[in-house]
């Protein structure tokens, strides 16, 4: 019985735990919100492996301040190497890749 209290705990706080925000909200700069997944499985980048971007402008880059599993298993259902995500997101272009003070992935719709 204790088993299996301690199972449904388990998967009730899994479904219900959220991704924190990396970095700290800026209120003087925009805040902009952009579709961010996997650079190699989703955005058809080149690199070795699985890493996170962001899509700007119409163009993919990859990002740096934060990283793919800061923000949930990867390879669940809905994460970012399965599925194209919307994230509110503040930073800057720097030599091709994205860098960010603060990103928030948004709730699926």
């Amino acid at each position: 019985m204790k088993k299996l209290f301690f199972l449904f705990f388990l998967a009730a706080f899994t479904a219900t735990a959220q991704s924190k925000p990396a970095g700290k909200l800026d209120t003087s700069k925009p805040v902009l919100t952009l579709e961010a997944s996997c650079g190699t499985c989703n955005f058809e980048m080149k690199g070795k492996g699985c890493f996170l971007a962001v899509k700007y402008e119409g163009k993919a880059y990859a990002v740096e301040g934060t990283g793919l599993d800061d923000h949930g298993d990867a390879h669940e259902e809905k994460g970012f190497c399965m599925a194209v995500r919307k994230a509110k997101v503040q930073g800057s272009l720097k030599e091709d890749k994205f860098v960010v003070t603060y990103f928030e992935l948004l709730k699926l719709e």
